[in-house]
């Protein structure tokens, strides 16, 4: 039974180039460097002594530098390449983390704020393309797999280290956040090998070939439409949900913890094993399907009323991570199936683009809601509109695959 459990998560990890877990082992440390954002709010108001609205607007101002790094980060990843964006964005913000320990005036931090969470999320997107560009054949959702498993190791033990430092000192929060991401930019420049000519074949490419632009690509538009709903319904999970189980079901913030490092838990252990068995069972969008609905399940569960909280908080993280392992890593899938080689770089800025307006709008209206309305209401809300994602993601389906199906007979028509 044990080698049959060993030889399974071998396979599911074996065949994976060099460069992919290079890239893995980046990011993770990447995440467990951002330990100092989710205490950021705690900072301005405990360690500043300024007001919630000051630490909310310091919170949404780093959203906002997400949005614009994004952007630029696919943009420039196409340009110069995803090595130097990492790279660069790596050092140049850890160097900036650094300096925001030393600074008290609160509009500088704002500013700072913005700035800082501006190189922090260009390095997404270049992440993501370097990703696809060193996956080997046939292993492009086990890859991406891969990714998330060290972003969630990374996060885990980042959130665990930063609370200890923050009991410390919360400056020095930064200076150690600041410290990991450079670090992360010396390996890239010493590990990573460079794309010969990128920037001379770049250009060549722009003058003498006519690259599709995302938002060119209706069926792309439309998915990650789509997807920026889809992941601000679940970006919620993380957010409103903690606040719930406190407030409504009266559960310790220990039992909270645990409960919600479930979701990291079950990733880590059945993610890869997972996608390694169904990836090529049915397309893409059929698990995306299935693991929306699972999403919309968990917010149900939630408005139901149980007696045993603590049994239904569990349930309800496990089939809410059921879900996740099923839609993001093919949601990564078809982003890279839209793009090539010359264009990368901005489709995957508009997938993190989605996490960013996310990350700001999801929290806002998700407590507007749950303090005007009622738990009930938001809970009910957001299993409406995941299902309507489903219906949407569904359609979206179904029309691309007419699209292809005419295309096809059109080409047979011409042989």
């Amino acid at each position: 039974m044990l080698k049959l459990i060993y030889n399974t998560y071998k396979t599911s990890f074996s065949g994976l180039s060099r460069e992919t877990w290079l890239l893995s082992i980046v990011m993770m440390f990447n995440r467990c460097g951002s330990m100092a954002v989710p205490f950021m709010g705690l900072y301005v108001t405990q360690s500043l002594h300024r007001s919630e609205m000051d630490a909310g607007l310091i919170i949404t101002l780093f959203g906002v530098g997400s949005i614009l790094g994004s952007a630029t980060g696919g943009k420039l990843t196409d340009m110069i390449g995803f090595r130097p964006v990492q790279i660069l964005s790596s050092i140049v913000g850890g160097l900036l983390f650094i300096l925001f320990s030393t600074i008290t005036h609160f509009y500088s931090l704002c500013i700072l704020t913005v700035v800082i969470s501006f190189f922090s999320e260009a390095f997404r997107p270049a992440n993501f393309t370097a990703v696809a560009h060193y996956a080997a054949e046939g292993t492009i959702t086990r890859s991406y797999s891969l990714n998330r498993l060290a972003v969630n190791i990374g996060w885990s033990v980042g959130i665990s280290l930063a609370g200890i430092i923050a009991s410390i000192n919360y400056k020095l929060l930064f200076i150690v956040e600041g410290g990991v991401s450079i670090i992360v930019g010396l390996l890239i420049l010493s590990f990573l090998p460079q794309v010969k000519d990128f920037i001379k074949n770049a250009k060549e490419n722009a003058s003498n070939m006519v690259i599709m632009k995302p938002w060119e690509d209706i069926f792309y538009v439309k998915f990650i439409l789509l997807t920026t709903v889809f992941i601000t319904c679940a970006f919620l999970m993380f957010r409103v949900v903690p606040v719930f189980f406190k407030e409504q079901w009266h559960i310790d913030e220990f039992q909270i913890g645990i409960i919600i490092g479930l979701n990291g838990a079950v990733i880590a252990l059945f993610e890869m094993i997972m996608i390694n068995k169904i990836e090529a069972k049915r397309s893409p969008m059929f698990f995306i399907i299935v693991g929306a609905v699972l999403f919309s399940i968990s917010y149900i569960i939630l408005s139901a009323p149980v007696s045993f909280h603590i049994v239904a908080a569990v349930l309800t993280i496990v089939v809410f991570t059921c879900g996740e392992m099923l839609t993001l890593p093919f949601i990564n899938t078809i982003v890279i199936s839209r793009s090539n080689e010359h264009n990368r770089g901005l489709y995957a800025a508009g997938y993190t683009l989605s996490w960013s307006c996310a990350q700001v709008v999801g929290p806002l209206f998700g407590f507007f809601i749950a303090k005007n309305l009622g738990y009930n209401w938001l809970w009910m809300g957001l299993a409406a509109m995941l299902l309507l994602c489903t219906w949407g993601f569904n359609t979206l389906n179904k029309k691309q695959a007419k699209t292809v199906l005419q295309k096809s007979e059109v080409q047979l028509e011409i042989e």
